[in-house]
């Protein structure tokens, strides 16, 4: 009998990193590092092109100018690339995440409680009240918060694990 083939990307092994766009990288940088916790990595940019390559090669306007860039690590080693752009087509609408391409960020927590204390000392903007969940989800906590920019996050807790993942008794 044959091992089971993997279906998907031969090699795939985690999340390298998010990339995500912002209209101040100054203000970005400030959020992440001093209220997130994420440690500053390094810069890279500006970048632009003569031809086509921008759009080629990122499916933006072929004037685009990505002005600046700066990686991110969170403690968990996952990590954030942020950028900041100048294009004659850029939209400002921060999506829903009921809008196709709708997002968020999600940052594990040891405490929800303490974390939520810690983003109203900051001044961020919680959304809503925390939330316990139900079924397999069972034993997670969360709440969603939003960047300055408007980028939706949220924090979640489970530090006893979620019904899906504990042993049924037989």
């Amino acid at each position: 009998m044959s091992a089971p083939t993997r279906k998907g990307i031969p090699g795939l092994r985690t999340v390298d990193h998010i990339g995500i766009t912002v209209p101040n990288l100054e203000e970005a940088t400030a959020f992440l590092v001093d209220v997130i916790g994420c440690e500053y990595m390094y810069t890279l940019g500006p970048f632009r092109s003569d031809d086509t390559w921008m759009s080629d090669q990122l499916g933006v306007h072929r004037d685009t100018v990505m002005r600046e860039l700066r990686f991110f690590r969170c403690d968990s080693g996952t990590q954030l690339e942020v950028f900041e752009y100048e294009a004659p087509d850029q939209g400002t609408v921060v999506p829903l995440n009921s809008d196709v391409g709708g997002h968020h960020i999600a940052f594990y927590v040891d405490d929800l409680d303490a974390a939520i204390a810690h983003l109203k000392q900051h001044n961020v903007e919680l959304m809503g009240e925390p939330t316990a969940s139900s079924g397999p989800s069972e034993g997670q906590r969360w709440i969603y918060f939003r960047a300055p920019w408007g980028l939706q996050m949220e924090l979640v807790s489970y530090p006893a694990g979620k019904a899906f993942g504990r042993q049924q008794p037989q």
